[in-house]
């Protein structure tokens, strides 16, 4: 089984940042502090013009957050911390001064759509259906709440976030807003997101900067609000509606 990783490669202008886990890149703790600080970094980057966030594998985006370790929370610090992990990557993203590319090559649960929303432009296969699944377990998608429903709106966000047993197919989310165009094939498109992040580095980057924080105007105050988000998380966790119903999945 292949150990889990978070790494990078740079060419051209281009990072592409590659974060991968064996269960069906369900993301723990460890791995999610990872990916903030490498997106911050390639931020930073002056040699970088443009990012790629993809995952390996060819099945899954990201399955959300670590079960493993949500079945293990017992404290209320240690569940807004836990929780805290999406809401680390979704800001890394919204504070990068450099547009970010998502290629969702297959479905995406919970956290993992959180990061498709914190994408700057995002492309992705017929195969990449969505769900927010947090009401299944008695908690909700608080923390990727704010990033989704900026992308999907009010609406379709709650849509999905009620509707917690459905997945909603590419074509849905590409109606809504969170994906810019659908491909047939993966191969279609990793050619279409390559080609894209080419076109983008032939334009100004300070044009491309001061784009960016246009777009992602009125979300100064995010670092507090899904530090919130997080604890309220946290404290539902440890609900007893939570705790029977993650013995269950046990």
């Amino acid at each position: 089984m292949t150990a889990p990783y978070v790494k990078e490669h740079i060419g051209n202008g281009i990072a592409t940042i590659e974060f991968f886990h064996p269960a069906h890149n369900s993301l723990p703790g460890d791995i999610l502090a990872k990916l903030a600080a490498t997106i911050t970094e390639a931020g930073e980057n002056d040699d970088v013009k443009v990012i790629i966030l993809k995952s390996g594998g060819d099945r899954t985006f990201c399955a959300g957050a670590s079960f493993k370790e949500l079945i293990n929370i017992d404290d209320a610090e240690t569940g807004k911390i836990f929780f805290s992990g999406f809401a680390n990557v979704i800001n890394a993203m919204r504070k990068c001064p450099k547009f970010i590319i998502g290629r969702i090559q297959g479905k995406t649960v919970g956290g993992g759509v959180g990061v498709a929303s914190a994408t700057d432009f995002c492309m992705a296969t017929k195969f990449a259906a969505i769900k927010l699944s947090e009401l299944n377990v008695g908690i909700g998608p608080f923390v990727v709440g704010p990033a989704v429903g900026r992308k999907l709106g009010l609406s379709g966000m709650s849509q999905i976030a009620i509707d917690a047993n459905a997945f909603y197919d590419a074509e849905w989310a590409r109606q809504k807003g969170l994906y810019a165009k659908v491909f047939d094939s993966t191969e279609e498109l990793d050619e279409a997101v390559h080609a894209f992040a080419e076109q983008l580095c032939e334009y100004n980057p300070e044009a491309m900067k001061e784009m960016k924080k246009v777009f992602w105007q009125g979300t100064e105050d995010w670092d507090e609000l899904l530090s919130e988000r997080a604890a309220i998380s946290g404290r539902l966790v440890l609900s007893d509606f939570t705790k029977e119903t993650l013995k269950r999945f046990k």
